[in-house]
């Protein structure tokens, strides 16, 4: 038995295909007996004897941990999910095209692989947090380093800090709340801030988790806020898990990979009466969006890796070495 630590469930997907899969979702059965037995005595008007007895039980299933291992398990008893994690880890698989043939987008796969989490709004605070640190020890004449600090030439050392623009739920950029502050071993605000304005245009602000099974294969998935388990701030999540990579299992469909396109396609969308051809122009516009994701300026896939509709992400929980031995 595998015991899951859920980072992320989709409980409506998951009830979803178990209805598909067994034509309706048992959460609640009730079972019921009752026995009687009746003496009467004398005249109907008399008083009657009645003697009863019965039983009753209850089940009601949770949502979350049993629904989606009931999931996991009725896939696999139908041949529909793929656990891929070993095929994936072969570098050679993913250079020869070999899992995008065998696994075209749609597929169900489960893939247990290092992979790390990222949050562009995360990285955001916490550079905003590193440059008040050292505004705040400049006012009191502190230096963070004396070795590694190194002063930006001309008149960047003298600015004062940057107004901080507060999020009130729209209003403001990401990157408005990094301070300027005296460069540190050549990092200061106005780096620190680049650094976020081009996180935005390659992870979209939001919770990624990022596989990497294989050297430059990269499987990733967007975890949609509001479902189960995803249900704290980015700042905790990170707090709990870091930023170093660790195992975890990601069970979903596959939705695109990576394009191999080199070469754009002609930018004629007209009609031969010189309307547009709506069809033409949505491809067209595709086509330039499919190569920014190609050189990995905007968040789409990226040759050879694919993204994940996710059902699930988790990891396992590791059993005592002790146990193990002694159950062998």
């Amino acid at each position: 038995m595998i015991l899951r630590e859920f980072l992320y469930v989709d409980t409506d997907k998951v009830r979803a295909l178990l209805a598909q899969l067994d034509g309706g979702i048992v959460e609640e059965s009730r079972e019921t007996e009752r026995a009687e037995r009746r003496t009467t005595i004398g005249p109907r008007s008399a008083a009657q004897h009645l003697q009863g007895t019965g039983s009753e039980s209850y089940t009601n299933k949770s949502l979350g941990d049993a629904l989606f291992p009931t999931l996991e398990d009725a896939l696999e008893s139908e041949l529909l999910l793929h656990d891929i994690s070993e095929e994936a880890s072969e570098v050679g698989l993913w250079e020869r095209g070999e899992l995008k043939a065998k696994y075209p987008p749609g597929s169900l796969v489960r893939i247990t692989a290092p992979g790390s989490l990222f949050d562009t709004r995360y990285a955001a605070s916490a550079f905003a947090a590193f440059g008040h640190v050292n505004v705040g020890l400049q006012g009191i004449g502190a230096s963070p380093s004396n070795e590694t600090q190194r002063p930006v030439k001309g008149k960047q050392s003298q600015r004062h800090a940057r107004p901080v623009k507060r999020d009130d739920g729209g209003a403001g950029e990401l990157e408005d709340a990094i301070p300027d502050f005296p460069a540190i071993d050549g990092t200061d605000g106005n780096t620190l801030r680049s650094f976020v304005r081009i996180a935005k245009g390659v992870f979209t602000p939001g919770l990624h988790i990022n596989l990497a099974p294989a050297k430059g294969a990269l499987v990733s998935a967007r975890l949609q806020e509001g479902r189960q388990y995803l249900d704290t701030e980015a700042e905790i999540l990170f707090a709990r898990y870091g930023t170093e990579r660790h195992e975890w299992t990601l069970v979903g469909s596959i939705g695109s990979y990576g394009t191999e396109e080199t070469e754009l396609p002609d930018m004629d969308f007209y009609n031969p009466n010189g309307s547009i051809n709506r069809g033409e122009f949505a491809e067209a516009m595709n086509a330039q969006m499919r190569n920014l994701g190609r050189i990995g300026f905007i968040d789409l896939p990226q040759h050879p890796g694919f993204s994940i509709i996710p059902f699930a992400v988790y990891r396992a929980i590791p059993r005592s070495a002790k146990l193990v031995q002694a159950r062998r």
